[in-house]
């Protein structure tokens, strides 16, 4: 059994107030979530072993049933080398998906070869028409890098 016990003094001795922080309990967690993390980022990063490709230009083939679009600095359009304007370039890739619906062959694609100095305003034209039109797949004709 307990029992209060007051000094002679009257008064109680106190101890005296200890105003720092204890640093040990958030050290302890710290640890704790510091090897929890080396654990289980290896495991994270190594879940599907995969082998990624080298960056490198692959040359496009060209097939005869693809559609070319060229756009010179100056802003004029040459469909397969034939010089159109952005009114008739819709027309025309319509029909040449019509005609690629009704024989069976897979819808062609446009590949877009602009000059350097050509405003994107011209190739997004051409983009926009072929777009309209529902070609499938746009694509750009660049030139390779000289990688000395």
């Amino acid at each position: 059994m307990a029992a209060f016990v007051q000094s002679a003094g009257g008064h109680v001795d106190e101890d005296d107030l200890n105003a720092t922080i204890n640093v040990v309990p958030l050290v302890d967690i710290m640890l704790v979530m510091l090897i929890i993390f080396l654990v289980t980022i290896p495991v994270i990063v190594k879940v599907v072993p995969v082998q990624l490709p080298n960056a490198r230009n692959i040359a496009t083939e060209t097939k005869p049933e693809n559609i070319v679009v060229a756009v010179t600095a100056e802003e004029e359009v040459f469909y397969n080398n034939v010089p159109v304007t952005y009114s008739e370039l819709h027309g025309r890739f319509l029909a040449a998906l019509l005609r690629a619906a009704k024989s069976g062959t897979p819808l062609p694609e446009v590949h877009i070869r602009a000059d350097r100095q050509v405003r994107f305003e011209a190739v997004g034209r051409a983009i926009l028409a072929a777009q309209m039109a529902g070609v499938p797949k746009v694509g750009f004709i660049t030139e390779p890098r000289n990688e000395e």
